[in-house]
């Protein structure tokens, strides 16, 4: 591994606490007495960040250079997380503090995906950005797994929903150090993007429909990792199990399945469509409200959602891969959907619709699987070229 990739792998790695806010919204319900509406404003403050700052944070990037714009996004998350750390915030603070932990992640995704290119070794790029969202799977993981962890760890346990910050703070400090040590020559756009030249490419049905299918994509994961933990408690376990063997179940499925695909040629439209058929069945078997089969559902739903974002990303960039830069921009723009959608999946829970409210996610996955099943326009010309040889 060349040592130039190092800091970039641990940027991606902490972009998975970003994740954590999903199940940490429990805990800051009880704490604050709270509806399940309000207790998911945590991951809707970070997600709408996303929808703010994806396309400005490409704009910043062309000016100021991706490796300052990494240490613009980690500088924010390293106060986001040191004042949870370091005192008792209110809710209107807490709320502050996980929307500029947004703001810093949105920059973290913008700047990374390019950069991981610039320290790359030749012909490494796409192994090291397929083992990079395996890592960021990994600290969604383990972020997940630690804020149930603080419950029992005395260490933490007396900070209460708070006792997951410090270790937060500890990593993004580090990476924000790693990263400011970096020495990276970057590869620049002869004709930075504008807003308007990125948002011209939604005119296009075959970019629009990607775009919404990244949106209802991660609304549903996100609604998955707030909603899972509170579901399995209503099996009668406790919370550090339905913790455990919830979102950090859910997660580490999602991390084996990316690490996976990662080490596997395939066909990216192939493995988009058994992704999203694996998302769909594991939401019905979640559904079901049986708990070996809502179990079975988190970890097939794992390995389903796992290689949505790249499969897709990497089918849309093929249809005109000159724009590249503009439609990561509206790619990570519609990571705004874990804002939004897990609003509706909360609306329906304190209605008292139970499982059933995993109908949510479920409509997602089936918006997916229907368009994984069309073909792309690149995808159509090469199969006509193809029977115009026979």
């Amino acid at each position: 591994m060349k040592t130039k990739t190092i800091p970039i792998f641990l940027a991606f790695l902490v972009m998975g606490v970003a994740d954590a806010m999903g199940p940490m919204s429990d805990a800051v319900k009880n704490q604050f007495q709270l509806s399940n509406v309000m207790a998911t404003l945590l991951p809707f403050f970070v997600f709408i960040a996303f929808a703010l700052f994806s396309v400005p944070g490409g704009l910043l990037a062309s000016r100021i250079g991706k490796k300052n714009l990494l240490l613009l996004g980690l500088g924010l998350n390293v106060i986001a997380t040191a004042i949870p750390t370091f005192i008792d915030p209110g809710f209107a603070l807490l709320l502050s503090c996980i929307f500029l932990l947004g703001v810093g992640t949105t920059f973290l995704q913008v700047a990374g995906n390019p950069i991981m290119f610039d320290v790359s070794p030749e012909g490494s790029y796409s192994r090291n950005l397929a083992l990079a969202q395996g890592l960021k799977g990994v600290g969604s993981s383990a972020s997940a797994y630690l804020v149930g962890l603080v419950l029992i760890l005395p260490i933490f346990a007396s900070m209460g929903w708070r006792g997951a910050f410090p270790v937060f703070f500890i990593f993004m400090s580090l990476a924000f150090i790693t990263v400011a040590t970096l020495k990276v020559k970057e590869t620049k756009t002869d004709v930075p993007p504008s807003i308007g030249s990125s948002l011209s490419l939604l005119k296009e049905p075959v970019f629009a429909l990607a775009v919404l299918g990244i949106f209802l994509y991660v609304g549903a994961e996100a609604s998955m990792a707030r909603f899972l933990k509170p579901s399995l408690e209503g099996f009668n376990l406790s919370p550090d199990n339905a913790a455990l063997l919830g979102p950090t179940l859910f997660f580490s499925s999602l991390t084996v399945g990316r690490l996976v695909v990662g080490s596997f040629k395939m066909s990216p439209r192939f493995a988009f469509r058994v992704s999203a058929a694996l998302g769909l069945l594991g939401v019905v078997l979640i559904i079901t409200n049986i708990m070996p089969l809502a179990l079975a559902g988190v970890v097939l739903g794992g390995l389903g959602f796992a290689n949505i974002w790249p499969m897709l990303f990497s089918i849309t960039v093929e249809e005109k891969p000159e724009r590249a830069s503009e439609l990561s921009g509206l790619m990570c723009m519609a990571i705004s959907g874990g804002a939004i959608v897990p609003l509706v999946m909360g609306k329906l829970a304190d209605s008292g619709f139970g499982a059933v409210s995993y109908i949510v996610p479920l409509l997602c996955f089936a918006y997916l699987l229907l368009i994984s099943l069309k073909k792309g326009k690149k995808t159509a010309e090469k199969e006509l070229s193809a029977q115009e040889v026979q």
